[in-house]
C-alpha cells in the first residue's frame, strides 16, 4: 500500500461550499466511455495490470473455508501459468491485489495464504457491512477483531443516515474512530453511493471520509441497486485530486459492484489515467471490487495467446 492518509481537521466550510454541476459530469462520464480501448497485445498489458488490482472478492452468505481457501489460491496464480509464459510473464510474481472476506473468514484467508508462503493481503468488510445500521460499539468491535485475525485492509461502511442529513461531523467523528481501530490496517471507505442521493453528496462524503483519515475511497458495497458508475467515478476522483492538491496526500480510489467484464475493466483504467495519472495505476492506488470479472479477463487472456475463447471450465475457478 501507499503511505498512509493522516487526514486533516474537519473543513466544515469547505463542505458547505461545494456544487457539482451534473450535466458536465455525465458529459465527461461520457467521453471516457466513448474512448478507444487497446487492441492485440497493448490490451493484453492493460488486462494483466488490471489483474494486479483487483480485491479478489467472496462475500456470499454460504462462504465456507473451503471455498475461501479456493479464492485465495487463485488470487496468488490469477491468470494459468502457460498462458503467462506465453507472453513471458510467468516469472513475475504477478497476483490479485489482494482477497476480500466477511470478519469470519479472514482467520481462513490468512491460514490459506500463510500456507501457500504468499504475503498477499486480507480485506476484510467490516462496520455492519453493507447497511451500517448497527450499534457504533458493535462496528468498532467488528475492525478490531478483524485486524486481530490478521486482516491488514479494512472495508468499512459509512453511516447513510448522517450524510443525508448532512451530520458530516458525526460522520467524520464516528470515520475517525473507525481509523483508530484499525490501526497499522489500511481503511478504505465505502460510501454507497446508490444511497447517497446526489453528486454534491457524493463529493461532500469523499471530502469528508479523506479528511478522517480513509487511505481508499470505494463507490459500493455492491448490494445497493445502483452501484460503481462512470459519472458517480467522475466525481469521486474530482475529489481526490482535489484533496490532493490541497494536502500533498494520496488517496486510493475503488470501484466495486457490477464491474463483469474485461473491457469495463479498460474503462476504468482510462478513467483513472486520464483523471488522476499514471502513478494511481497501481495496486497501492486503485483497485477493482470483483467477484466474477477474472474470469472474463482470463478468457481474454486466453483468445490473446491461442487465438480461441476458452470454456468457463477450462480455466480455474475463483
Amino acid at each position: 500500500m501507499s503511505a498512509r492518509n493522516p487526514g486533516t481537521k474537519l473543513d466544515l466550510e469547505k463542505i458547505s461550499k461545494v456544487r457539482v454541476n451534473t450535466e458536465a459530469v455525465l458529459k465527461r462520464a461520457q467521453y471516457i466511455q466513448g474512448q478507444t480501448t487497446p487492441k492485440k497485445q497493448w490490451q493484453a498489458a492493460w488486462l494483466l495490470r488490471a489483474v494486479t488490482c483487483i480485491d479478489l472478492t467472496t462475500l456470499a452468505g454460504d462462504d465456507t473455508p473451503s471455498n475461501v481457501h479456493r479464492l485465495c489460491l487463485k488470487a496468488i496464480q490469477p491468470v494459468r501459468y502457460d498462458l503467462l509464459k506465453e507472453m513471458d510473464m510467468h516469472d513475475k510474481g504477478m497476483t490479485t491485489a489482494a482477497v476480500c472476506v466477511y470478519p469470519s473468514r479472514v482467520a481462513d484467508a490468512v491460514k490459506s495464504l500463510k500456507a501457500a508462503n504468499s504475503s498477499l493481503p486480507v480485506a476484510s468488510v467490516a462496520t455492519g457491512f453493507p447497511a451500517g445500521q448497527t450499534p457504533l460499539e458493535t462496528r468498532l468491535q467488528e475492525v478490531c477483531m478483524a485486524v486481530a485475525d490478521g486482516a491488514t485492509e479494512i472495508d468499512i461502511v459509512i453511516n447513510r443516515t448522517l450524510a443525508l442529513t448532512g451530520q458530516w461531523e458525526a460522520m467524520y467523528d464516528e470515520l475517525r474512530q473507525f481509523r483508530e481501530a484499525c490501526g497499522d490496517a489500511h481503511m478504505k471507505t465505502i460510501l454507497a453511493i446508490g444511497e447517497l442521493g446526489t453528486f454534491t453528496n457524493v463529493y461532500k462524503a469523499s471530502l469528508v471520509a479523506m479528511m478522517a483519515g480513509s487511505d481508499f475511497i470505494k463507490t459500493s458495497t455492491g448490494k445497493e441497486a445502483v452501484n460503481a458508475t462512470y459519472p458517480v467515478a467522475i466525481v469521486m476522483v474530482r475529489a481526490i485530486r482535489d484533496y490532493f492538491l490541497c494536502t500533498g496526500h494520496k488517496v486510493g480510489f475503488k470501484p466495486a459492484g457490477g464491474i463483469r467484464t474485461a473491457r469495463e475493466s479498460l474503462v476504468w483504467l482510462i478513467l483513472i489515467k486520464e483523471e488522476l495519472g499514471n502513478d494511481w495505476l497501481c495496486p497501492h492506488l486503485f483497485r477493482l471490487g470483483a467477484s466474477s470479472l477474472l474470469a472474463d479477463i482470463e478468457r481474454q487472456i486466453y483468445h490473446h495467446v491461442t487465438g480461441q475463447y476458452a470454456a468457463y471450465h477450462e480455466l480455474p475457478m475463483a
